[in-house]
């Protein structure tokens, strides 16, 4: 695996139910654009206010885009519990991969995360991304241990959204050639890239989808030229969509759009304020 990977929003209709026409649509477009493939039931995605019927909906959706397009399928899937963990991976045999959050509020230590991965993979038949997170999950992960986890038999990649840490640097620097390393953090996807990321799992890529693509492939045939600025603009345009808590800008900037029916979010999330989509926009047709 590697390009961009876009983590797809849950549009909802004004009655609150899943608007899957316009989920459907999202994700044809996204692939006619050039992601490399979809992540379903991701943070993105308001997984955790979706129910399982829900869910259900959700990833048929995605699994039917990404297959039209023979792109690649991930699913957000895996909580702090490494039984119910194990459990929610089998449901899903036929995904490219699973992204499964380092284990968040326990804060398990890093050899608990070294256990929890290591039970996972041995115990599931899909191939694991490790989602490193830890301004979510309150659980750092070092270097090391990052690299140990790059080693463990069908662990294929990681989603690293610490920013330009050392763990990320030394990650990129050591890890298997056959290791995907893919940035988790929009604003920091060039510089990662020109580290050596596999690509992106970019939630801002639902916007100027094509020029995301064309910056991975840039940064990947060494193109300098076209990537450094592309990358500065892109780069813009993450800051301004992560202004307010995702996916809430750029849920008011996909419906001022046209592109889904309402802006509407699942509480705790509020939508975001004028101003912040205002700005979006504006970084979104430069």
């Amino acid at each position: 695996m590697e390009g961009i990977l876009v983590p797809l929003i849950t549009p909802f209709a004004a009655d609150g139910s899943i608007a899957t026409d316009a989920l459907a649509a999202l994700a044809d477009d996204v692939l006619t654009q050039g992601a490399a493939g979809i992540v379903a039931l991701g943070t993105t995605a308001e997984a955790f206010a979706l129910d399982a019927d829900e869910k259900r909906i959700v990833l048929d959706i995605c699994a039917q885009a990404c297959a039209d397009h023979g792109a690649s399928l991930i699913v957000g899937a895996g909580s702090n519990d490494t039984r119910s963990s194990a459990t929610a991976l089998a449901e899903h045999p036929h995904v490219d991969a699973a992204l499964v959050p380092v284990p968040y509020y326990v804060r398990p230590g890093e050899a608990g995360v070294l256990a929890h991965f290591t039970r996972l993979a041995a115990d599931t038949p899909v191939p694991l991304l490790v989602y490193h997170v830890p301004h979510r999950t309150a659980q750092p992960l070092s270097a090391a241990t990052l690299l140990t986890l790059s080693r463990i038999p069908d662990i294929v990649g990681a989603k690293v959204a610490s920013g330009m840490t050392e763990d990320a640097v030394a990650l990129l620097g050591d890890c298997p050639p056959d290791f995907a390393v893919f940035a988790g953090d929009d604003t920091y996807l060039s510089p990662m890239l020109a580290l050596g990321a596999r690509g992106g799992i970019t939630a801002s890529a639902h916007l100027a989808t094509a020029q995301f693509a064309r910056l991975v492939s840039a940064w990947h045939k060494g193109d300098m030229a076209t990537a450094r600025p592309l990358g500065h603009t892109l780069a813009r345009l993450a800051t301004a969509l992560f202004a307010e808590p995702n996916p809430t800008v750029l849920k008011g900037v996909l419906h001022a759009q046209g592109r889904i029916p309402t802006p509407d979010v699942r509480l705790p999330l509020l939508p975001a304020s004028p101003e912040s989509v205002a700005a979006a926009l504006t970084e979104a047709t430069e």
